[in-house]
């Protein structure tokens, strides 16, 4: 749904800046001389491999093919300067460590070292020397692998041909987490208002984002929005009541004015994330008797689902941990909606799950709902709630933990959205089948130190998640039965 507006124009997702991806092909030089034709052939499957990276929606700073560790050197300092998210070597044929070695410690970037022989096998009756060095990438791996270790550089490596498509997807995903791990050590994460009392699993030291993750958190205040309510005009409120209406069905349930101070409050909130330069936000303000900073806190659903569609994601009850959660996801391709536990299915084998606030628009299995609440449960404040089914097929839950040193983990559960009947209560929610028991899996759900509140994504995401949690350096703990 909101793809498709994204497409018409009528609302623009807030792009970050594409992952940066460095690229370094290298042979052995004393080849040269004695195979003519083999720096040809090496040098074309080094354009190929360009081209493709080029295709996966990264920037591909490629610093050319080198021969010899003087060659090596000076593309490891281009590499440094150009501030890469990832460096990918490609070991066309043998090389030798002192080639590379310097490459991986002088860009302070994860590198892959990529091994794509030019077709699926040899032709062995009629190869000779030289044809078949173009096929001994692998032959230098384990060396770099072990000079990587003993230098204390991480590895990491997708061994295949040149057309593999399985390697290729493999290769994605490394370029999809270098996107994520800069999202992160780059990315400005507000977090507005006080926690929800007596909520201890969601507070989050936010020194311990910066420390982990990288990045700043951006502590705001109710005032800091109210503020920016007070100078949005009508015209504009105006606007952004039309622009929800194309967007969501608006039910019977809504009052008008309620309606009216939701759009009001999502201009407002627009022009925090800009005058902050936020990537995230996470919220909650209590508020008391109806007074403003409550009616502020009590508007922010139609105006923080508006900017999770458009990639920042905004969670409510000061949740910074899911609302980073929900940029990860979101980053990779698979939205990343607020979600909690609602209730267990036995009947029907499903765990209920979805909350009441922002929701990833992307998510619809069809256009979303506006609902008119009179009450929040266990929140103040009335106003706009959004509400919808998230679209059937397979799902990734996934929440960052903490563990007893403040250490973040990361937590991860693959399932079906599957159809059935659904709460109409102004949330987002969804039947999900874990493929066992709804209670055992709640029960091993609740046990790997994630909070009450995570992200819901699209897509079977656990192997993309295994990438991105070999480049954070954290634990990955996937969940199943």
């Amino acid at each position: 749904m909101a793809d498709s507006l994204v497409a018409e124009g009528l609302f623009p997702r807030i792009n970050p800046p594409k992952t940066r991806v460095g690229l370094v092909a290298g042979g052995l030089g004393a080849y040269w001389p004695q195979f003519p034709g083999l720096l040809p052939k090496l040098q074309a499957s080094a354009r190929r491999v360009s081209e493709r990276l080029s295709l996966l929606d990264c920037e591909v700073v490629d610093v050319g093919f080198i021969s010899d560790a003087k060659e090596g050197a000076a593309a490891a300092e281009k590499l440094r300067l150009a501030d890469c998210d990832l460096i990918i070597g490609f070991l066309t044929t043998y090389m030798t460590a002192t080639m590379l070695v310097p490459v991986a410690q002088r860009s302070g970037a994860p590198v892959l070292l990529l091994n794509l022989q030019p077709t699926e096998s040899m032709d062995h009756a009629t190869f000779d020397t030289g044809a078949w060095l173009a096929y001994c990438g692998a032959c230098p791996l384990p060396e770099m692998a072990n000079a990587f270790e003993r230098c204390g550089v991480d590895f990491r490596s997708v061994s295949g041909y040149l057309e593999d498509n399985r390697a290729w997807a493999r290769i994605e995903r490394w370029v999809k987490a270098a996107g994520v791990r800069s999202a992160l050590r780059h990315g400005r994460h507000g977090l507005l208002g006080h926690l929800y009392p007596g909520m201890m699993d969601v507070s989050t030291d936010p020194t311990l984002v910066s420390a982990q993750l990288g990045g700043h958190v951006e502590i705001l205040e109710i005032d800091d929005l109210r503020v920016r309510v007070e100078q949005v005009t009508e015209e504009e409120a105006n606007d952004r009541m039309a622009l929800a209406a194309s967007i969501f069905t608006v039910d019977d349930s809504v009052v008008q004015d309620d309606f009216r101070w939701g759009a009001t409050v999502s201009v407002a909130l627009d022009r925090l994330v800009e005058d902050f330069d936020l990537d995230s936000l996470a919220y909650y303000h209590r508020g008391l008797d109806g007074e403003t900073h409550e009616r502020v806190g009590a508007g922010m659903i139609l105006g923080a689902s508006l900017l999770t569609a458009r990639g920042i994601p905004t969670c409510g009850e000061y949740e910074l941990r899911t609302s980073l959660a929900m940029l990860i996801m979101d980053r990779l391709g698979a939205g990343g909606s607020f979600t909690e536990f609602q209730a267990l299915n036995f009947r029907d084998d499903v765990v209920e799950m979805g909350h009441d606030g922002p929701a990833h628009l992307s998510m619809c299995s069809a256009k979303p709902l506006l609902r008119g609440l009179g009450v929040y449960h266990g929140k103040r404040g009335w106003g706009v709630s959004v509400e919808f089914d998230v679209a059937h097929g397979p799902v990734t839950t996934f929440g960052l933990g903490q563990s007893r040193d403040g250490t973040f983990r990361m937590i991860a559960s693959e399932g079906q959205v599957v159809p059935g009947p659904l709460l109409a209560i102004g949330n987002t929610t969804s039947r999900v089948d874990f493929g066992c028991d709804p209670g055992e899996w709640t029960d091993a759900w609740s046990a790997s130190g994630v909070a009450h509140h995570w992200a819901l994504g699209t897509g079977h995401r656990v192997a993309e998640l295994e990438a991105v949690a070999d480049l954070l350096g954290l634990e990955l703990n996937v969940v199943g039965v």
